[in-house]
């Protein structure tokens, strides 16, 4: 479920009409007059590809219709937002009516446009109770101003993998809870091997490493993103401004900008098996709980273990914290068929058994209270270290804009350029960056 998939897959035909109507003003709108007991095919599209998640996904699906002998359920799979997005504007017979995307900060585009329907009706008239079923943070990241357009399907949540072998080699006797300790520790674990080039790096903070986007690290600090009016406050946040100076602090304590970003290019891609913490190059790593099994699956030739990502010292009572996000399930405002469509988005995000089969299957983190607690979840202390880091009632997700996710990218762009060295005038910079993201907020409105 990692968010570096490349998503295709979709017929040429449908992807080619999708675009033709992509600027559609009026859309086909669906309905929810179908009755789900009667005999129905409903297309479900997804994101999944790897073959042992596809393999998961159509064996959540099998055991729905074992429920539902009527309704017969058409995946595809290996669906991207753009495609799905394309197809839900042109509406018509050929759009989902199930749809799931990897993009949690698309669900404000989504619950505003209408181009998902709003879920809690359904979830009325089935008596299903989304707060005591769903954590707080997964319902604050699947809906947009009070519509719920969108049910998690399962979550991601971000902590630190820790090389054991390199922490007892430096005599650390336990990952750093603060973010003085893991400068401290960073320092300690970092190995040079030549003047501009190491052994090791101890932890890397550059945003440009495989998950090291600026939003995953910023969360420990709980960042107020919008103030009370929907303004992008990062200005105005002391937190962006300690933020920035932490980062760039871990930077220099381990040689600098451009020795680090020359030993990154070492590193192979994200998910092989030269990945820089699996091959050692790395004492610590920012990642998300599907590592684990790659780690595993490629036989990694260290002790491992994880942890909390550290938190601000002034903020040592939330350590546990940690970035949370994941999969989005949603129907299609265009379906005829939205009480059956309703059926497999109920089945797949709130029924508890198969909830905990899809996460055990595909090392997700349940997404539900009834799942975290199940005894028949996946009993590895690592894996489950990311189920307390959900709960962790300081964990935060990113809140919802009805521009999407542009404001995340757009603070990505203004990080490469400080933790370089670019911006001298910090405050100005994010100033710049505050007026940026509200005039594209404000032209999303209109």
């Amino acid at each position: 479920m990692p968010r570096w998939r490349i998503r295709n897959g979709v017929p040429a035909a449908l992807t080619a009409a999708g675009l033709l109507l992509a600027g559609c003003a009026n859309p086909s709108t669906g309905s929810a007059d179908d009755d789900p007991t009667k005999p129905v095919t409903l297309k479900f599209w997804h994101g999944w590809s790897a073959p042992g998640e596809v393999k998961a996904i159509n064996a959540s699906i099998e055991r729905f219709e074992k429920l539902h002998p009527n309704i017969d359920v058409k995946a595809t799979g290996n669906v991207t937002d753009e495609t799905i997005n394309q197809a839900l504007r042109a509406g018509g017979g050929e759009a989902p009516d199930v749809v799931s995307s990897f993009t949690t900060n698309n669900v404000g585009q989504y619950c505003d446009s209408g181009m998902w329907v709003d879920l809690d009706p359904f979830m009325k008239k089935t008596g299903l109770d989304k707060k005591k079923t769903f954590p707080k943070t997964l319902l604050d990241y699947t809906s947009y101003k009070g519509t719920q357009c969108a049910l998690p399907f399962l979550a991601d949540a971000f902590g630190m993998y820790y090389n054991k072998d390199a922490f007892k080699e430096a005599g650390i006797e336990r990952p750093p809870r603060t973010m003085s300790e893991l400068k401290e520790v960073a320092a300690k674990l970092t190995v040079r091997s030549g003047k501009d080039s190491y052994k090791r790096v101890g932890f890397m903070p550059n945003f440009r490493l495989y998950q090291n986007a600026p939003d995953r690290l910023f969360a420990q600090w709980g960042p107020q993103y919008f103030d009370a009016d929907g303004k992008s406050n990062l200005a105005d946040e002391p937190k962006t401004y300690d933020f920035f100076k932490t980062t760039n602090e871990l930077i220099e304590a381990q040689g600098g900008f451009d020795d680090l970003e020359k030993f990154r290019a070492t590193f192979g891609e994200e998910m092989s098996s030269q990945n820089g913490f699996l091959t050692g190059k790395l004492g610590m790593h920012l990642d998300g709980e599907w590592r684990g099994l790659m780690l595993d699956e490629k036989k990694a030739k260290f002790d491992w273990g994880v942890a909390p990502l550290p938190v601000p010292d002034d903020q040592a009572d939330s350590y546990g914290r940690g970035f949370i996000t994941g999969t989005v399930l949603g129907i299609a405002h265009s379906s005829k068929k939205q009480n059956a469509a309703w059926e497999l988005v109920r089945f797949l995000t709130a029924n508890t058994n198969q909830v905990v089969d899809l996460a055990n299957d595909i090392h997700n983190v349940p997404s539900t209270f009834a799942a975290l607690k199940s005894p028949r979840l996946d009993a590895d202390r690592r894996f489950r270290t990311f189920f307390k880091i959900l709960e962790n009632e300081h964990s935060q997700a990113l809140p919802q804009s009805t521009n999407g996710g542009s404001y995340i990218v757009s603070l990505a762009d203004l990080a490469y350029s400080v933790e370089a060295g670019g911006k001298k005038n910090l405050r100005e910079g994010l100033k710049k960056l505050d007026d940026q993201i509200d005039a594209d907020n404000l032209q999303a409105e209109n």
